[in-house]
């Protein structure tokens, strides 16, 4: 792969939709009055993100690879895409916890502690720290399963 212009294009793409899914929580109210439903409802952002890495991967192949992908460098395509969402997701995550909803972490470890959890337990899980690891880890270990899946589907020889 001459370039990796394409895998940085949509690891920026991914990260905005990202930061969007979080200004739709929280106007939904997922972050505050309805966080009892934040749980359930922030895994619905699995379908953008699966779409995002077909989009991609699809547009790897159209345009960088004359028409033509292996699985192998489907895959290498959308691991690379996931080390740049993961290198951004610090970003987003100050971004998210700053400007967007930045009374999140106080919500939800109300919300927690109502539910019968440890305040000490809460205030360790609920936290930017912990967030930004879990993000990260999160991005790298998701790209790289949702690659390997979409990478199977899209190969073309």
């Amino acid at each position: 792969m001459k370039t990796i212009k394409t895998e940085i294009k949509w690891g920026v793409i991914f990260t905005l939709a990202a930061l969007l899914w979080m200004v739709l929580e929280k106007s939904l109210g997922w972050h505050d009055e309805h966080i009892a439903k934040h749980p359930l409802y922030t895994n619905v952002f699995a379908v953008v993100a699966i779409l995002i890495f077909v989009f991609a991967l699809k547009e790897k192949r159209d345009k960088d690879l004359n028409g033509k992908m292996s699985w192998v460098k489907g895959f290498i395509t959308g691991v690379i895409i996931s080390l740049f969402v993961a290198l951004l997701s610090p970003l987003a995550q100050y971004l998210t916890h700053n400007y967007i909803s930045p009374e999140y972490f106080n919500n939800a470890i109300a919300h927690g502690i109502s539910l019968g959890n440890n305040k000490v337990d809460m205030e360790a899980y609920f936290n930017f720290n912990n967030y930004v690891v879990m993000s990260v880890i999160s991005a790298l270990a998701m790209g790289i399963l949702t690659s390997a899946i979409v990478a199977f589907f899209l190969k073309k020889k």
